[in-house]
């Protein structure tokens, strides 16, 4: 055999090994590393990214998790429903020029009322942001709205299940990803054991997601761009790292000499004296996680 044929063969076994090599959690998934994800929506959206614990900050520590690099264009305004978010489309995701867009829009539509959307306006206004945004080549993941207040058979909800049941049909006809995320929040209230619907589950007030909203959302989100069991599973052991997630209020009672020294050492470094507490309560905590039995 030649020099060069050898070394052609010895290229093509390295790329067939590279191969088999790839992350097996980033097969079968949707988005690809180096992809954008533009996610469009209200204050629930806007949550999701400016908490730590947000479902659009899970759903990218998902993706990481499983093997797959996306950034983030975040796209969410409070109090915004599909005609404030169809103005602009353009501005806040095409113009960004991203991979995917998922669109979370209709609890405002709804909840707002008399200043809401009607379900003819909103169909509308729903078709055009998905045509513009396929039209920009944009990949569109539509989510249903999630429940207005927790109570499945209360008035906003029986309100929004058409505009909800139109998504569903428009993800079929256009070919989109779709994920169900109301559904998702009725079979996870269920699970939940809670019979009481004045009780939250999933919501700090009804609406917007607390911990367990979000994690059930951002599920969502990652079963619907591809992720299996094995997938998901992944996803929400790497929840459990983020950082800041679970907050910790600690009272220390202090002396007035130890208080005194505290800031005298604070004004010596030129530093907040919250900031230098801090600093050696998480190295305390540190040590103490790491002497901790394990499991």
């Amino acid at each position: 055999m030649s020099m060069k044929k050898h070394l052609l063969k010895n290229i093509i076994a390295i790329a067939c090994c590279l191969a088999v090599a790839l992350p097996a959690a980033a097969q079968n998934i949707a988005v690809k590393s180096g992809e954008a994800i533009a996610f469009m929506g209200d204050s629930i959206t806007a949550g999701g990214w400016s908490q730590p614990l947000g479902y659009v900050r899970l759903v990218v520590a998902g993706l990481k998790a499983n093997g797959v690099e996306a950034t983030v264009i975040p796209a969410g305004t409070s109090g915004h429903k599909s005609n404030q978010m169809l103005e602009r489309l353009d501005r806040d995701i095409i113009a960004k020029k991203p991979q995917w867009m998922t669109l979370s829009c209709g609890v405002n539509d709804v909840w707002h009322g008399a200043r809401g959307v009607s379900l003819e306006d909103y169909k509308t206004n729903i078709t055009q942001i998905v045509d513009k945004a396929q039209a920009a080549n944009i990949k569109v993941m539509l989510l249903t709205s999630t429940m207005i207040m927790e109570d499945a058979n209360n008035e906003l909800n029986q309100k929004l299940a058409p505009y909800n049941d139109f998504l569903r049909e428009l993800a079929k006809e256009k070919g989109l990803l779709l994920a169900d995320l109301n559904a998702d929040m009725r079979a996870a209230r269920l699970a939940s054991g809670e019979t009481d619907p004045k009780k939250n589950v999933l919501t700090g007030d009804g609406v917007h997601m607390n911990a367990a909203g979000n994690q059930m959302m951002a599920t969502g989100v990652l079963r619907a761009f591809g992720f299996n069991q094995a997938q998901l599973k992944t996803a929400r052991e790497a929840w459990l790292d983020v950082p800041s997630s679970s907050p910790v209020n600690a009272k220390i009672a202090l002396t007035l000499r130890q208080y005194e020294q505290l800031q005298k050492a604070a004004k010596a470094q030129d530093r907040p004296l919250d900031d230098l507490v801090n600093e050696h309560l998480q190295k305390y905590i540190d040590s103490l996680l790491a002497s901790a039995p394990k499991g």
